[in-house]
């Protein structure tokens, strides 16, 4: 896919994070986020910790519901919160005075506060990059705590196969369907499909060996019989959900109406931009420019919005908590 000018610069400078610090520069009012990076904690502390996004209504909706979702489940622990991506965060910072606390801060933030015990719910996809990552920072800090557990992503367990799939997924892909219809007015996704509508799913795509979880997701959504429901991401990889594979199948498959969602956490630069953008390169042009689609629209909504995701990430919470509780004894 051709980029613009400016997105090619981006990805030459610093990748798609610093894209998203610039796309950002006005997201909403940040007054009514809540950066959790106060002290007094406690004993036992739930460190959420996202990647994070400088679209400051997506933050509070997406990411912000999350935290709050966990908290309201575990009203005697305190919920704190850390981004992995610096730039944001001095994003964040300068363009609205609002500090956000990075992993490390935030675990020297524990530690200061006399933290004992320490559940870490990250807020990522997948067992990608940035999971990686926060495991090797976690682990140089694994002796200043009596206990430190990691909950699993949100979609869980990658596998080897891309056939693999697992209840994580299964609840992901019936609770994004299930509000793609309802956000579009449909009663359900088979009303949908009998108009000749497609919901198509981007998202980011990685060169991490957990790419084949996007092949999982299609799996699934074809072990559900979402005949209409279609993967795709930014990055292309794994290659048959590059934007170009997607239409094509979207075209053979005989779907006259596309209904855009990005398959993220947050609907920041992605979800507006490359999906909804009026740029050539974005993905409601190229859907448009193949000229097979009578009409595309797009739900600019992150699945931290949706109350069922939610329920997921305190679904892991817990068996972490629980887990951590039987190392106690």
């Amino acid at each position: 896919m051709k980029k613009s000018f400016f997105k090619r610069l981006c990805a030459l400078l610093a990748g798609a994070a610093l894209c998203s610090f610039v796309y950002g520069a006005s997201a909403g009012d940040s007054q009514t986020d809540n950066p959790l990076n106060q002290d007094g904690i406690g004993e036992t502390e739930i460190l959420v910790v996202s990647f994070g996004t400088s679209y400051n209504d997506s933050r509070i909706a997406t990411i912000g519901e999350v935290e709050k979702s966990i908290q309201k489940a575990f009203p005697k622990y305190s919920v704190r919160r850390a981004f992995t991506s610096q730039i944001i965060i001095k994003h964040v910072l300068k363009r609205d005075g609002e500090k956000i606390d990075n992993v490390t801060e935030a675990l020297e933030r524990a530690v200061n506060n006399g933290v004992k015990n320490l559940i870490v719910q990250p807020t990522h996809l997948m067992h990608g990059a940035e999971y990686d990552e926060l495991i090797g920072i976690l682990d140089e800090y694994k002796d200043k705590f009596s206990l430190v557990a990691l909950a699993e992503p949100l979609l869980g367990e990658v596998g080897e196969s891309g056939e693999i799939t697992n209840a994580d997924k299964k609840e992901v892909c019936q609770a994004v369907v299930a509000d793609m219809a309802k956000v579009a007015g449909f009663k359900n996704r088979l009303a949908a499909e009998k108009t000749g509508t497609a919901f198509v799913l981007m998202g980011h795509g990685t060169s991490h060996d957990a790419k084949i979880t996007y092949t999982q997701m299609a799996s699934q959504m074809k072990a559900l019989g979402y005949s209409n429901v279609f993967i795709g991401t930014v990055e292309g990889e794994p290659e048959e959900t590059a934007v170009e594979n997607v239409i094509a199948e979207v075209h053979k498959a005989g779907f006259k109406k596309v209904i855009l969602r990005p398959l993220m956490l947050v609907a920041g630069d992605h979800a507006t931009n490359d999906m909804a953008g009026d740029e050539d390169d974005s993905w409601k042009s190229l859907f448009n420019a193949s000229g097979y689609f009578d009409g595309v629209d797009c739900q600019i909504l992150g699945l931290g919005q949706v109350p069922a995701i939610q329920k997921i990430y305190v679904a892991h919470t817990a068996k972490a908590v629980k887990d951590s509780k039987k190392k106690l004894k």
